[in-house]
């Protein structure tokens, strides 16, 4: 009987051994995942600010951010003399696996709409809308900006 519990024992303790090594493996992978998505959420605010400085350098008033309605959220919404710009910031530490404007998808067009159409009624405009995209492409120190007017079509 004593060598069957000391086996037994011993297995446990393996297990044991197993499962805390998993654990350390899955910690490890949590601890990555957390450190590679705050620096994507870091990209994605210095993106959206590089945005900003750059549409301000156009001449656009900047009259809104991070505007949200239902399940959208509208990146920036700017004025300039009778246009309601409303712009998507796409930013991308590399376009290796395509542009940052290629991410826009027909689901995510459609909430864009649906928002703009709510913040224009609620506040009652008489203005003409565009929808932008601000492509962002972080190359070597520096970042690439390409404004894309009328990006999509709307309404």
């Amino acid at each position: 009987m004593t060598s069957l519990w000391l086996f037994l024992k011993i297995r446990l303790l393996k297990l044991l051994v197993k499962a805390i090594k998993k654990s350390t493996i899955i910690n490890e992978i949590s601890t990555f995942v957390g450190n590679v998505m705050a620096q994507h959420n870091e990209l994605g605010n210095k993106g959206e600010q590089l945005a900003v400085d750059y549409i301000l350098q156009q001449g656009y008033a900047i009259v809104e951010r991070n505007y949200r309605f239902d399940k959208a959220e509208v990146d920036i919404i700017a004025k300039k003399e009778d246009i309601l710009a409303i712009i998507e910031v796409k930013t991308r530490s590399t376009s290796d696996f395509g542009n940052p404007q290629d991410f826009v998808k027909p689901k995510q067009i459609q909430r864009l709409v649906k928002a703009v159409d709510e913040y224009v009624n609620v506040n009652d405009l008489d203005v003409e809308v565009r929808f932008d995209i601000i492509a962002i492409t972080k190359e070597g120190k520096g970042f690439n900006i390409e404004h894309l007017e009328n990006a999509f079509y709307h309404f």
